[in-house]
């Protein structure tokens, strides 16, 4: 995008007639959120349900390690440490990382591709509010007689058909978040797709649009497969079928093959969109333009297809086939060539570039180096004959919150300090954004990588006790999660919250080589925007 330039020549001689004219079209109060239609509303109020869903599913996580601080039974029974473990699994994935991503979506996809709004408005107003009754649904669950599902995040069959009421409150928030998800992956495509601004080819468009543009195809493939799964759930725990019951002639492990034909492709929904952050701002940051752009929107599209056809490396335990063992292993393999190529682009950006170290950069390197080391425990689980050894340990619990914190959630931390100034008007403050990235970067490492250890010497996942000898590893990972959960509300208190009240007002381009629409416009974005389209030459 470096050759974007933008013709402003109507934007001056009718804005005075634009506030007039849409003074009916900007409501006040209660109700500019409740009837919110413009995208950047909705962004916002997807972003506050998102960090409110993080530090739930985070007090929940802290339960946990506050129970694991030593052996023994502290704190709770095992049954309410399982509903504990589900329960901050179903929160952190389906309400805090991908409403997240949704609320950079709606904020950044328009004014990135000069659109003057999202396609189908009031359906973004109905896709946000489904959200909250549904982590509404979830976290009531718990003061429901049996409490919430203890069958794990995966809600594996014959656990989830023998859980009480808490499970279809589960399986009830579960079908409302996926369709939230489908409707607004529908609007994105189709902004994307019909609302670029003229002059702006799919192949000149910003990564983030390419990145959201490939996810939103993939929720729309497997939501349905995910309410599928849950649907039979449902059917077999109050309707007499036997779809996972052996007895009936069902099977349990055909659970295992529809919720990870999901949950696959799902992992890969929730680091796309940080992919397409990060390939903005190391450029910015670099000084230099992306490297190998077209060969990054291939490797994109590549991780999405292939996402498809690893599935069940999740299920090397479960006694499939040899031949299907060795398949899916080396899929699995296969699909770390797309992620490498990318790493491989965002290093050669840096490159011999002129680099500066503000938040955002911290962030977006700080990604790439966790979430490489993460990319290499999933690849070294690949392995059929390691998985087996290290399956449902602390090595797996190692390996995915090193993507998934220290991917997707590193990911949104850079894209705020990136973008924040664009949404509030104020630029934040650098001296409390380092020490934010300082402490959420060593207090990280510090709770997640003794879980390989704990994993590699056969500690399981999801148990409230163990044995002695696991004490001082899982010692330093409680405190770590604890340094680790007060460096969040550090970020929210001293970093967010004064940036949205005031602080040194935001230039239009705060960043020095940053390419992009979204710099043309004002900061804070106003209102309306776009509504004459920018010609990009």
């Amino acid at each position: 995008m470096s050759t974007t330039t933008v013709d402003h020549a109507h934007d001056h001689d009718h804005s005075h007639g634009h506030d007039h004219d849409h003074a009916h079209d900007h409501p006040h109060g209660w109700r500019r959120w409740l009837f919110a239609t413009n995208h950047k509303d909705i962004g916002t109020l997807y972003l506050w349900f998102a960090f409110t869903m993080l530090l739930t599913g985070g007090v929940l996580a802290l339960i946990i390690r506050a129970e694991l601080f030593q052996p023994g039974l502290q704190l709770v029974q095992p049954e309410f440490f399982n509903q504990l473990t589900t329960m901050h699994g179903l929160i952190m994935v389906f309400g805090a990382i991908m409403p997240a991503f949704v609320g950079f979506a709606n904020w950044m996809i328009p004014l990135q591709i000069g659109a003057s709004d999202m396609a189908f408005a009031r359906m973004n107003n109905f896709s946000f509010w489904l959200m909250p009754p549904a982590a509404i649904l979830l976290v009531t669950s718990f003061w429901v007689p049996g409490g919430a599902t203890a069958a794990g995040w995966t809600l594996y069959a014959p656990l989830s058909t023998q859980m009480g009421p808490g499970m279809d409150m589960a399986i009830f928030a579960v079908h409302i978040m996926g369709a939230s998800s489908i409707m607004g992956s529908i609007n994105i495509i189709t902004t994307i797709l019909n609302m670029r601004a003229p002059g702006m080819t799919l192949m000149k468009m910003p990564m983030f649009c390419w990145t959201w543009l490939i996810t939103a195809y993939l929720l729309i493939a497997v939501m349905p497969v995910l309410a599928g799964a849950i649907t039979m759930t449902l059917t077999d725990r109050h309707f007499g079928t036997s779809f996972f019951n052996a007895a009936g002639g069902g099977d349990p492990v055909m659970y295992q093959h529809i919720f990870w034909f999901f949950g696959h492709p799902e992992v890969y929904i929730m680091i796309l969109p940080a992919f397409g952050i990060i390939s903005h701002i190391i450029p910015t940051f670099a000084r230099k333009p992306l490297f190998g752009y077209a060969s990054m929107v291939y490797a994109t599209a590549s991780i999405a297809i292939l996402s498809f056809i690893v599935w069940a490396h999740h299920m090397f335990t479960t006694g499939m086939p040899v031949t299907a063992q060795l398949f899916f292993m080396y899929a699995t393999m296969l699909i770390a060539v797309p992620t490498g190529v990318k790493v491989f682009n965002w290093v050669a950006t840096m490159w011999r570039g002129s680099m500066t170290f503000e938040t955002p950069m911290l962030f977006a390197v700080g990604f790439i180096f966790v979430f490489t080391m993460g990319g290499f425990t999933g690849l070294i689980l690949a392995v059929t004959p390691i998985d087996i050894q290290l399956q449902d340990t602390y090595y797996v619990v190692a390996h995915f919150h090193y993507v998934l914190v220290a991917g997707s959630l590193f990911a949104l931390f850079a894209g705020y300090y990136y973008w924040g100034p664009k949404w509030t008007g104020f630029m934040y403050n650098e001296t409390r954004g380092k020490i934010h990235f300082w402490a959420s970067l060593i207090f990280f490492n510090i709770t997640f990588f003794p879980m390989h250890f704990l994993g590699l010497a056969g500690m399981p996942r999801r148990y409230a006790d163990y044995p002695a000898q696991f004490t001082d590893f899982n010692q330093l990972a409680s405190i770590g999660a604890f340094g680790f959960g007060l460096s969040q509300v550090f970020f929210i208190l001293a970093v967010v919250i004064p940036s949205i009240r005031g602080g040194k007002p935001a230039p239009a381009s705060p960043w020095e080589g940053a390419e992009g629409l979204e710099w043309t416009v004002p900061s804070p974005a106003p209102f309306h925007t776009f509504e004459e389209p920018p010609v990009v030459k």
